[in-house]
């Protein structure tokens, strides 16, 4: 029910913002290729495809890792857009709604459902490096697409404005606090299944 739950607000907040910047767009093509050029809405898809899987009862959605991995994505889409990007923009109507559910409401009850739903202590080491591969891929993505079209969909990474020294720096640091913040949550999962562990061997014991 909460996974069903969550993947309905997930789901209704891209829909939402499809309709918003259909109505800028005027056409399905320009809106999709618009929409699929943003973190947010990539990791918002995911999001909701995951939990839609997993409420319909798919146990390849449910796997640790790819719950430890969204978990993670969906917690760099809340935290950088509180750090870089929250005001840049007066939004209202379906925008400022969208906004709200993307950016702020899935970023937090994400990480709640992993916090209770999920087995702990399944997480590898190896994990973030497996992890880094879809923000580093849209990384290049975006960069190489702004390249083409002379835009780009974030400040922080904007060359025209930046130059390139300072947006790859940009990444850089993006990637390593990526990484960080990745081990960190693998050390914070083994910690939780210790803890579930240890109450079963002194009830055993």
């Amino acid at each position: 029910m909460s996974a069903a739950l969550l993947a309905v607000i997930t789901w209704a907040g891209l829909a939402v913002q499809f309709h918003a910047t259909f109505g800028l767009q005027g056409s399905l093509g320009s809106t999709v290729t618009v929409l699929l050029w943003y973190f947010t809405i990539t990791t918002n898809l995911l999001v909701a495809a995951v939990f839609t899987g997993i409420a319909i009862g798919r146990e390849f959605f449910a796997r640790p890792s790819l719950l430890g991995a969204t978990t993670v994505y969906i917690l760099l889409v809340g935290i950088i857009y509180g750090l870089l990007l929250h005001g840049l923009q007066e939004l209202s109507g379906g925008s400022a709604i969208a906004n709200m559910l993307l950016h702020m409401v899935t970023p937090i009850l994400v990480p709640i459902f992993w916090l209770i739903f999920t087995p702990k202590g399944k997480l590898s080491r190896r994990d973030p490096l497996l992890w880094a591969i879809y923000p580093l891929s849209y990384l290049f993505y975006a960069l190489l697409r702004g390249e083409f079209t002379g835009r780009y969909p974030y400040p922080f990474m904007n060359v025209n404005e930046l130059g390139w020294a300072r947006t790859i720096l940009h990444a850089i640091l993006i990637a390593a606090a990526f990484l960080v913040a990745s081990w960190l949550f693998v050390w914070f999962d083994s910690l939780l299944g210790r803890r579930v562990r240890q109450p079963l061997a002194n009830q055993i014991g």
